[in-house]
């Protein structure tokens, strides 16, 4: 018996020490905030730079500087042309943090960087102290479409934009160095696509410039966030001041957010949801506080429905930058705070409205009729015998 116990102590400190020699690395590289490694985005942070952003393991951003507007020379930004090659020295990287799928970066002139563990790789950056210039060099060749938007291409035919939320302006030279001069409380927005933009994707990168769309959700499956078991996981993006959204349910058949505002006029919520993580997710059917949003023909209907509509309007569109995913749409007529559930209408019934803690707001039973699960209540009885005949068995083979 003794042996037997020496061997189990030894066997607890061998999986104690392997356990924590594999954590190690990962808590040092946190507490030196120099790398930050999520399912689909990666990136380090230098003295005065974030570099080598990553999407799905290819870099698309090799460095990005931010420096406050007044101290850059001549206002780089303002009137920055296609021409300039003028580079900004980027103030110091201060601080860093790490949440559920996004990590943190604050540049002490006042830019604040968050980027989100999506499909997308959306990374926003805020001008949170006066106006801003955020400068990236980019891995890849880089064009202007307007004065608010550029687009790069990579050499393998993924397309990135960058694009600006509120006030400010954004240009790209021969060289791939993007600058953009942000004005306090406006963004510089990044997304990244697996391959060229698809109209929609263009649509609704106008729709986050033009302040319409203020929020995008991003759930996937187990398998695409490396996670165990069969839990999916998501991501939340919001734009601008005045808006806040949570996940609130997700399950195999039901996603439920809570979209809020401090404004009464409608936005547009953009989801993208993966096929592994919600079923039949093409088939989405949209519920806004429990009563069905009318379906849309186009992102006009869409927009439409924000512009004091008695009813709200969605659709579900093919995603052209994820794999497997759909893109469902949503334009809330009204605010302040909203449920928006999208439920799967399963081989074809129709879906149960919930509120959002997902109880059913119809009256019916959705516990399985008599309130107990699908293993019935005599097999938990049987259950503990089986415990206790086990218990008395090593009992007697010990004495």
């Amino acid at each position: 018996m003794q042996m037997n116990l020496r061997a189990t102590v030894l066997t607890a400190l061998l999986v104690t020490s392997v356990i924590g020699a594999a954590a190690a690395p990962a808590a040092t590289q946190q507490a030196e905030g120099e790398a930050y490694s999520g399912t689909f985005v990666q990136f380090e942070t230098g003295n005065a730079a974030v570099t080598n952003y990553a999407v799905d393991g290819s870099v698309v951003v090799d460095s990005v500087r931010a420096q406050s507007a007044s101290e850059t020379e001549g206002g780089i930004g303002v009137d920055a042309g296609a021409s300039s090659s003028t580079s900004i020295s980027g103030s110091a990287v201060s601080t860093r943090s790490q949440g559920d799928a996004s990590a943190s970066v604050a540049f002490e002139s006042g830019t604040d960087m968050e980027a989100h563990d999506n499909q997308r790789g959306v990374v926003t950056f805020t001008a949170s102290d006066g106006d801003q210039v955020v400068q990236a060099n980019v891995s890849g060749d880089a064009s202007s479409e307007g004065d608010t938007r550029v687009v790069v291409q990579g050499d393998d035919g993924a397309q990135g934009t960058f694009i600006v939320v509120g006030d400010g302006n954004v240009t790209t030279n021969a060289d791939g160095q993007v600058t953009a001069r942000v004005e306090e409380d406006s963004q510089l927005v990044y997304r990244q696509y697996n391959d060229e933009r698809s109209d929609s994707e263009k649509t609704q990168e106008e729709m986050i410039q033009n302040g319409e769309a203020t929020a995008e959700v991003y759930v996937y499956g187990a398998a695409e966030s490396g996670e165990d078991g069969e839990e999916s996981a998501e991501s939340v993006v919001t734009y601008g001041q005045d808006t806040n959204a949570e996940v609130q349910e997700r399950s195999q058949d039901r996603i439920n957010v809570t979209v809020e505002r401090t404004e009464s006029q409608g936005k547009v919520l953009i989801t993208t949801v993966s096929e592994s993580a919600v079923e039949n997710a093409e088939s989405l059917e949209v519920y806004v506080d429990g009563e069905a949003a009318a379906q849309a023909d186009s992102y006009s209907d869409v927009r439409a429905a924000t512009e004091g509509a008695d009813q709200s309007r969605y659709m579900v569109r093919q995603s052209g930058s994820a794999e497997a995913a759909v893109d469902v749409i949503v334009g809330i007529n009204q605010f302040s705070e909203r449920t928006v559930s999208m439920q799967s209408a399963g081989d074809g019934g129709e879906p149960t409205a919930t509120d959002a803690d997902g109880d059913d707001m119809n009256g019916d039973d959705t516990d399985g009729g008599d309130g107990t699960d699908g293993d019935g209540a005599g097999f938990g009885v049987f259950a503990a015998l089986v415990a206790l005949a086990a218990a008395l068995i090593a009992v007697r083979t010990r004495s």
